[in-house]
């Protein structure tokens, strides 16, 4: 596992709670310069964050509470919304006052630094990497791209088949992979639908004749559109009382990779509670340079490329 991964997933490794486990494992982490992970207890009025450590009072600086604090670029919510979560740290300085107690005072700030100048940094269009969705907006869905370090999938990039609101597809806390789309400016940008698989790797799991599950996902004068997967989706004639939201029992009709279009019969609809299934990925890791959505036998060309190639 990467020391660079989005918070959260050191908290529970033996390593790191081996280290905030007693004042010496946590000095000779201070001593190695280890990134640690612990849970936040509050964020105080001056918007300090008291870190749950075992061995000590552990408090992380306003300032050190993240890049762009201590500038103005980063707003205070960023350390508001860290309160009941694991953040990293490294620790800076370890205290002991007059009645033998221990205070450690941590900067999640310079975790954040190093992972910028030695993992993000390094990062090119088209790279995989793990991700941690962290909170969603109508435009998007924000993730941690390691160590706190926020970005953002518009919600266009999401998936292929479109959604009114990213929270149909994700939900917060949850990993998932995202691909570098570009690096400019000091920011990442991402997308998601790329390791979503293209059109002929979606249809070649449905077969005609079948009858499978779907959602609605909208409803036009000539049609429904119909999810099967969140980069498929198929076509089916009107049918009264159908809502988009909805879940579906389509009878798939035709697949023509020529169109890149699945005809569907609507068999059943119902109101059913939001499914928030795991993506199913066809690319996890390593490096993309052009992806091509359409099937081969088509002459539309939907695709994506990264970098300059």
């Amino acid at each position: 596992m990467s020391k660079y991964c989005p918070e959260g997933s050191l908290f529970m490794t033996p390593e790191n709670q081996s280290c905030i486990k007693s004042i010496y494992t946590l000095q000779e982490a201070m001593l190695q310069g280890k990134i640690l992970e612990a849970r936040v207890l509050i964020c105080d009025g001056g918007h300090n964050l008291h870190v749950d450590l075992p061995c000590a009072k552990g408090v992380i600086p306003r300032e050190e509470g993240a890049i762009g604090i201590a500038e103005g670029t980063t707003k205070d919510i960023a350390l508001i919304t860290k309160v009941n979560k694991p953040v990293c740290f490294k620790v800076m300085k370890l205290e002991k006052d007059e009645s033998g107690a221990y205070t450690a005072t941590l900067s999640r700030k310079a975790v954040q630094e190093e992972c910028m100048e030695s993992f993000i940094s390094t990062l090119t269009p088209g790279d995989i990497i793990p991700a941690k969705v962290t909170h969603l907006e109508q435009f998007g869905a924000f993730v941690d791209i390691g160590c706190g370090i926020p970005s953002l999938i518009p919600i266009d990039a999401i998936s292929v088949s479109r959604i009114s609101h990213p929270s149909d597809r994700f939900q917060t806390e949850q990993d998932i992979f995202v691909v570098i789309k570009d690096i400019s400016g000091g920011r990442v940008w991402l997308s998601h639908k790329e390791l979503l698989g293209t059109w002929e790797e979606n249809a070649a799991r449905f077969n005609y004749g079948e009858t499978v599950s779907g959602i609605i996902r909208s409803v036009e004068d000539y049609g429904i559109f119909v999810e099967l997967a969140p980069n498929l989706a198929g076509l089916a004639e009107p049918k009264e009382g159908a809502e988009v939201g909805q879940h579906a029992s389509v009878y798939i009709k035709a697949l023509i990779p020529e169109k890149m279009k699945v005809k569907l019969i609507i068999v059943d609809v119902f109101n059913g509670a939001k499914l928030h299934r795991p993506p199913e990925y066809f690319l996890t890791e390593g490096h993309i340079s052009r992806w091509r959505y359409s099937s081969e036998l088509s002459p539309k060309v939907i695709e994506s490329r990264f970098g300059s190639d």
